[in-house]
């Protein structure tokens, strides 16, 4: 029997220690390929977009499939979690991804691209729920508040995709380039998949009689009612934060070139400044919630982040926005973990699902709320709002730590 600590759950020097080791690492495998598959597909919109001969609307019409199959599939992850476990449902989704992301260069029309990417968006929501599922899991397992490790894996899988993408994207072809990303992503998946299809997601012992039943289950009437809603508290967190991603992914480098006249060169480093910062935040994420815990980072980070995109968005030189958009990636790092695994300790895979569901919809509000706002007043002040936003997500998670955060 694997010891326990005080909380009731495994302790990571007990002897299944090195089985817990392994499913870490398999699981920080499967959140790194997310994110280079992902990063991989983006680097090759332009290309894409010329390929199919598409405007700036029919692409985003388009594009909009990838939000739609993910979003869809997102609720019903959840359920196939709960069915067939998460690591069965993840390793199948490891290989659904890479498989689908050689798709879009294969399409010649705007309607046939926005089908082919709610298949892949289709795959990509799936992986987020599973492999999350599978995080809450073993960190409840671990006893360590380890979950922003797995979301840094995810944020520099994307840095190593979107950056091979741009040495490649002048030698190769959006379909010779995908299709390497599909024979990566299928080799990486079947040197991890073993570790998952072996071991079933560790549970503590006082989660073994409750975990196959549904929160409502677990706690019918008032109570179930109550998870319920602290779950949609966290994805309403979880969508603040994720909100500033997407806002800065796509609109950062368009503050530096339109409004402050920079090269485009340094223009192009604006959201690596903010996606390098986020990474090194969360490399620190266990450090930190092992000190403050779950409140005082959500707090902090929340606070960092409205002050960092405060000087972002209105600081009148190159090198001070630069320093705000890092200091905006440091404060938001560890809000988005610390939510969805305080979500999938409450509900399970459930959980873990609704509030992955918000979270997204936060990254796809972001840079359309962003685009109106900056047509009725300007962009710096647009982009003002994901300090207002990160400020909120500090003042849930406080208002709320007693009962949804803590």
């Amino acid at each position: 029997m694997p010891l326990l600590n005080k909380l009731g759950t495994v302790n990571a020097d007990g002897p299944h220690a090195p089985s817990l080791t392994r499913l870490r690492l398999a699981i920080t495998v499967f959140f790194a390929l997310d994110g280079f598959v992902f990063a991989g597909w983006v680097v090759r919109i332009p290309a894409i977009k010329e390929q199919t001969g598409a405007s700036a609307s029919a692409l985003g019409l388009a594009l909009l499939g990838v939000s739609a199959g993910a979003v869809i599939t997102m609720m019903v992850t959840g359920g196939l979690c709960r069915r067939f476990g998460s690591h069965k449902v993840t390793v199948a989704c490891g290989i659904l991804l890479p498989l689908t992301v050689a798709l879009p260069p294969l399409t010649h029309s705007p309607l046939a691209l926005g089908l082919v990417l709610l298949v892949f968006g289709a795959a990509y929501g799936g992986i987020n729920v599973a492999m999350n599922s599978a995080a809450v899991d073993l960190v409840a397992a671990l006893g360590r508040p380890v979950m922003p490790s797995f979301h840094a894996a995810f944020s520099l899988g994307g840095m190593v995709g979107s950056g091979l993408g741009g040495l490649v994207a002048g030698h190769l072809s959006p379909t010779r380039h995908l299709l390497a990303i599909t024979v990566i992503g299928l080799v990486v998946t079947a040197a991890a998949a073993p570790t998952l299809l072996r071991h079933p997601a560790p549970r503590p012992p006082e989660r073994i009689r409750t975990q196959d039943r549904t929160p409502e289950q677990q706690e019918p009437g008032r109570a179930g009612r109550r998870v319920q809603g602290l779950v949609l508290v966290l994805g309403l967190i979880a969508l603040c934060s994720s909100y500033g991603e997407g806002a800065l992914a796509d609109w950062s480098a368009l503050h530096l070139e339109q409004d402050l006249h920079a090269h485009p060169g340094i223009a192009a480093a604006a959201y690596s400044c903010f996606a390098l910062a986020m990474t090194i935040g969360r490399l620190s994420g266990t450090t930190l919630l092992e000190r403050l815990g779950r409140t005082r980072t959500l707090v902090y980070g929340g606070v960092t982040g409205a002050a960092g995109m405060l000087l972002g968005s209105l600081a009148p030189t190159v090198w001070l926005t630069l320093v705000g958009f890092a200091i905006t990636g440091l404060g938001l790092a560890n809000i988005f973990p610390v939510t969805i695994e305080r979500a999938g300790a409450l509900a399970g895979p459930t959980g873990v699902a609704a509030a992955s569901t918000l979270g997204y919809g936060g990254m796809l509000l972001g840079p359309p709320a962003i685009g109106f706002m900056a047509d009725w007043f300007s962009l710096p002040t647009a982009l003002t709002s994901v300090a207002v936003l990160a400020a909120v997500a500090a003042a849930i998670g406080f208002a709320t730590r007693r009962a949804a955060v803590d």
